[in-house]
């Protein structure tokens, strides 16, 4: 468990499912072709969505070529660990279990996860050589500072979580919200699949796409982000107003009303 970790992909946390084969005893090729058939299973009812148990994503290998892997929710980790039995089962139900409820745990108390995080100093002495260290790795980082500055970055556009917060919901909800409005659908497989706006939406100006990375040890996924303009931030407003959807701020001045 101690190099398991959580990643956080659009909002929700996830565990590569890499993670997952070393947890479960089994090869990575093995899972991959399990979820596919799981996926395919849950795919036949229209009341359930495979996003919500399994995300397809893509890392680079040692030698650089592309390999498929899954992103796998918590729902997801009880899907796996309902499929197996015996004494295996139970230690991956119990080692998954332990790593989200760990992560809840840091979420409730946001300060503690920041002093471990970034291990903060109590002493003048502890913040000078804090202040030296952060230089050093701040150098190391310039390359990726730089790519980040040059494919990320730009102040006009919001990810679903931004907006979703607004709402006091997941990006996974909103986008279901949307997704039920017809006004978005996942499209692809892979490295390639992304949100895509259906035609009646496209080209007006509410979205664009922009490259998004995560890291897992020595290699790099890569996808394309859905992220919306502020003109489809307010079409999004105005299209759940219209079914008495309101920002949390709002709901708060009215009662105050």
């Amino acid at each position: 468990m101690q190099n398991i970790q959580l990643l956080n992909f659009d909002g929700q946390e996830v565990i590569d499912s890499r993670d997952v084969a070393t947890m479960v005893g089994k090869s990575h090729a093995h899972l991959n072709r399990d979820i596919a058939g799981y996926k395919r299973d849950i795919s036949t009812n229209p009341k359930l969505d495979p996003l919500t148990f399994f995300i397809d994503s893509t890392y680079k290998d040692k030698k650089g070529e592309i390999r498929k892997n899954y992103l796998i929710t918590k729902q997801g980790c009880e899907f796996v660990a309902n499929k197996m039995t015996g004494k295996k089962g139970n230690q991956f139900t119990a080692e998954y279990v332990n790593l989200f409820n760990r992560m809840k745990q840091q979420v409730t108390n946001p300060m503690e996860l920041i002093y471990q995080q970034w291990d903060i100093p109590r002493t003048y002495g502890g913040a000078l050589q804090l202040a030296a260290n952060q230089a050093e790795l701040l150098e190391k980082q310039k390359p990726k500072v730089e790519y980040y500055d040059s494919q990320m970055r730009n102040p006009g556009l919001m990810t679903t979580t931004e907006i979703a917060k607004d709402y006091g919901w997941s990006a996974t909800r909103l986008n279901q919200e949307l997704r039920r409005r017809r006004v978005i659908y996942p499209q692809g497989s892979g490295r390639h699949k992304v949100w895509v706006l259906y035609r009646d939406f496209a080209g007006r100006g509410y979205t664009q796409y922009e490259a998004f990375t995560y890291e897992k040890g020595n290699t790099t996924g890569m996808h394309n982000n859905l992220k919306w303009t502020q003109k489809g931030k307010k079409f999004i407003y105005d299209l759940l107003a219209e079914d008495g959807i309101r920002p949390t701020l709002e709901r708060m001045d009215l009662l105050e009303g």
